[in-house]
């Protein structure tokens, strides 16, 4: 607040030091204590006030409110006041006679004392430095900066005197070199520039921000609501910003919180060190916030991460202070319940029963994520669903915009019990043309939920609905193959997924992409790569072309994104032409700084590496060290439950890994206490089909006592079924070997690697593992295997098994449509026949 402090009295010293002394109205303005002794002076000196009396009045009316806190403020009596007005009407009287800078410096003045954004004064004030911006007067470039931010408060995003203010940057920003001022220009010009001056800003900010020791955390907010402006998700900057954050945390309050934390969301970035410093603050200050406002902004923020205690005692002054919410708070109030997972029924209702009286002053697109929240969360309430409804279709007949109409039509596919008017059908079938890829996936997923749900009750209505569905098909084809520019397909492609793109349009979009090869570069191999995994498609053409791009760019590259590149060759089992290469270069650029990385992250990369069977010894002493396991489940507790476990689970994968690969490391395994509280806490692993091979292997070795069904080895792998066999490949009984097996709710555990060890095998005798392989073994237009499953086969060998893996394209073909072929398939792979 200090550096904004030294901004906004910029203009009283200037007119201290100058006319002070020559001034004694002026004086007795500057010097006073409260808006009363300010109003005071304006009512008995009206004649004699000049347009710098009338500059520095409304000035010192905002530094005082200024030096309030938020709740203590007092603006609703500063602009009703009588005198307030007449200040207003002698500046807009005046305002050809100020100076340029006192025009802007009252701008800012009366806008943050939240008089109406298009307020005569307001409108006088930006018209009047808009002439002379075009008779080309330069203002400097702190009032330049506060003049942007004047119209963005006023939401003149798009307007010219926007764009004339853009120019003026463009001109002079390699002279900018105060962040500050660059942050409030960057934000207020963000939706008039070109995407070349857009690096050009964020390049001049990372700059900035790397010279400046000392940056106010506004401005790095600011920063982060550009990169939102522009849709931008520039992690590196961001990592600078949450940087400042953290040092200035202790100044940070609840609203700069909520503001940060709703960034982070919309950025896709995420900090523990943040949350944990966070959640000790609020939940030390959680009786402060009484007010539906602050209290809100804290349940946002603070819910997700807090523990029972804490989260009980929110949940509990929300259900006493719902009537109080206004609409937009109820809206976060329900999105935060989603977020946490929760579904407490006393606040759902109150929640539930509030909600009418809000419903007409949200536009389509609240409405739109109040009724999936509330589906989510599992409500009850038919007559609001009802309401829901009504509104909905309203907005849906009067719709005119693609996103809109598929947006709803997308939220009533959800509802209960919802009858399906024709009406929707055609209105649906108007947009297809115009629809993007995403809003195509919205239609079709709700035509053929409600087609599938005999919701369509008029005459020819699964005709028509299948006509609908073929006509998207084509839209969808139609709008792939006139895609002639990867970055803005990758954009599309980024929200699209499910059944419908996975049938109907997976195989032209790779097509697509392999068309529009050339154009994968640096900006946006992370987005293909992304796109990729997430589709499961191995396209050696693609892969090849991503792995040259990384390493011919891979000092341009962020960190993070060479993880996610990593970790789509390592998931696919994938090596490119130079694969030794491309892994050596990757390890080598994010090991030369692992600092960069979080702790949770180090644990994610440790096992993409692993799993292609790279180990750096840096990495890996950095991981298995106490002090960094210890600072691992501190962090661990503030993280989503559903990152929380993934994390939990890979790092013990990456413990096994580094025992049965490295032992030169001499990390020793501790997750025995983990795995059997997993194992202990999952459902039953008796399906069915893994009893039906059980039984045909009981069968070809001549007894139950020859096999055994759902088997956990030491480092608990869970195989199928094992059986042993002797060196003229007899069967081997496991009550002959006297073999030590507990069985833990059905899964026959093996004790640990050492007693495995004791269990001398006759010599030439061999253990069996036989897998069964499900399509998730497999990439989606491809047999070869996938990265956990080959490194699963590759530790299960060095555990002494011979692994049989049984494909399910093999087991599910027609080939082997009956059991004695079934029989055949697998004596062949168990005895090893060609």
């Amino acid at each position: 607040m200090f550096c904004l402090r030294q901004v906004c009295l910029f203009t009283l010293r200037h007119y201290q030091a100058r006319t002070l002394s020559s001034d004694p109205l002026l004086s007795h303005l500057i010097s006073c204590t409260h808006e009363d002794e300010v109003f005071s002076l304006v009512g008995r000196n009206k004649a004699r006030l000049s347009e710098k009396h009338v500059g520095i009045a409304l000035n010192v009316l905002w530094q005082l409110q200024k030096k309030r806190s938020f709740l203590l403020r007092t603006s609703d009596y500063v602009r009703n006041h009588s005198q307030f007005l007449t200040l207003c009407i002698l500046a807009e009287n005046k305002v050809e006679d100020m100076e340029d800078e006192a025009i802007v410096d009252t701008l800012y003045s009366i806008l943050r004392l939240n008089v109406e954004d298009h307020d005569s004064l307001a409108e006088v004030l930006v018209t009047e430095a808009w002439k002379r911006l075009e008779r080309q007067v330069l203002l400097s470039l702190p009032a330049l900066s506060k003049f942007a931010l004047c119209l963005y408060k006023q939401h003149r995003h798009f307007s010219p005197i926007s764009g004339k203010v853009a120019h003026i940057v463009d001109m002079k920003l390699d002279s900018i070199q105060d962040i500050r001022i660059l942050s409030g220009l960057m934000i207020s010009i963000s939706d008039v520039i070109s995407q070349s001056f857009r690096d050009r800003l964020l390049h001049k900010a990372e700059q900035l921000l790397e010279e400046k020791n000392e940056v106010h955390f506004n401005c790095a907010k600011r920063i982060l609501q550009f990169l939102q402006n522009v849709k931008l998700k520039y992690h590196p900057l961001v990592e600078k910003c949450n940087k400042i954050f953290l040092k200035s945390a202790s100044h940070l309050d609840i609203h700069s919180i909520s503001l940060i934390f709703g960034l982070y969301e919309q950025l896709g970035f995420d900090n523990a060190e943040f949350r944990l410093v966070v959640k000790q603050l609020l939940s030390e200050t959680i009786d402060d916030y009484a007010d539906p406002e602050t209290f809100t902004k804290l349940f946002f923020t603070l819910g997700p991460m807090a523990g029972s205690k804490v989260r009980e005692r929110l949940l509990l002054t929300a259900v006493h202070m719902a009537e109080e919410f206004s609409s937009h708070q109820a809206l976060v109030i329900l999105k935060t319940m989603q977020k946490m997972k929760c579904r407490n029924s006393h606040l759902l209702k109150r929640m539930a029963a509030v909600l009418p009286k809000h419903l007409d002053s949200y536009h389509v697109l609240q409405l739109v994520k109040l009724t999936q929240y509330l589906v989510v969360l599992h409500c009850h309430n038919l007559e609001l669903f009802s309401k829901l409804k009504g509104l909905l279709f309203g907005f849906l007949k009067s719709s005119v915009i693609p996103a809109d109409t598929a947006s709803i039509i997308r939220v009533l596919a959800m509802l209960p019990s919802f009858p399906v008017e024709e009406i929707i059908i055609n209105k649906a079938a108007a947009v297809l043309p115009q629809c993007r890829l995403h809003h195509l996936k919205c239609i079709a997923t709700a035509l053929v939920k409600w087609n599938h749900y005999d919701q369509l009750h008029w005459q020819n209505s699964s005709e028509l609905c299948v006509k609908i569905l073929q006509q998207l098909n084509d839209c969808g084809f139609q709008r792939l193959q006139k895609a002639n520019n990867l970055n803005l397909l990758l954009e599309e492609l980024a929200h699209v997924n499910g059944e419908w793109f996975e049938e109907v349009l997976s195989e032209e979009t790779m097509a697509t992409c392999q068309r529009l090869i050339d154009q994968i570069t640096r900006a946006n191999v992370l987005h293909l790569s992304v796109f990729l995994m997430k589709t499961n498609h191995r396209c050696p053409s693609l892969l090849d072309r991503i792995a040259s791009v990384t390493v011919e760019n891979i000092h341009k590259i962020p960190p993070f994104e060479i993880y996610y590149i990593l970790f789509l060759f390592s998931a696919l089992n994938y090596d490119p032409p130079a694969n030794e290469e491309f892994f050596e270069s990757c390890i080598q650029h994010l090991t030369s700084d692992l600092s960069c990385f979080e702790t949770h992250h180090l644990v994610l990369l440790g096992y993409v590496l692993a799993v292609a069977g790279y180990f750096p010894p840096v990495l890996i002493k950095r991981i298995f060290n106490v002090s960094f396991l210890s600072r691992l489940d501190t962090q661990l507790e503030v993280l989503p439950d559903t990152l929380k476990q993934r994390v939990r689970l890979r790092l013990m994968k990456l413990n096994r890994a580094v025992c049965l690969e490295c032992p030169e490391f001499h990390i020793p395994w501790f997750h025995e206490r983990y795995c059997q509280s997993v194992f202990h806490n999952s459902n039953s692993r008796m399906n069915p089909l893994r009893q039906h091979v059980h039984r045909m292997l009981t069968e070809i070795l001549g007894g139950s006592n020859y096999a055994r069904i759902s088997v956990l080895t030491p480092y608990y792998y869970e195989i199928d079924c094992e059986c042993i066999l002797d060196e003229n490949k007899k069967p081997l009984s496991y009550m002959a070997q006297n073999t030590s097996l507990d069985d833990v709710e059905g899964i026959r555990l093996r004790h640990t690697i050492k007693d495995a060890g004791r269990e001398a095998l006759p010599p030439g005798a061999q253990r069996i593992a036989l897998e069964f392989l499900d399509s998730k073994a497999f990439s989606k237009n491809s047999r070869h295997l996938k990265g956990e499953p080959a490194v699963r086969k590759r530790h299960l060998e060095m555990l002494g098994y011979r692994v049989v893996q049984i494909p399910h394209f093999e087991w599910n073909s027609m080939v082997l449509s009956t059991k004695g072929e079934q029989l055949e398939y697998l004596r062949k792979h168990l005895y090893g026949i060609q």
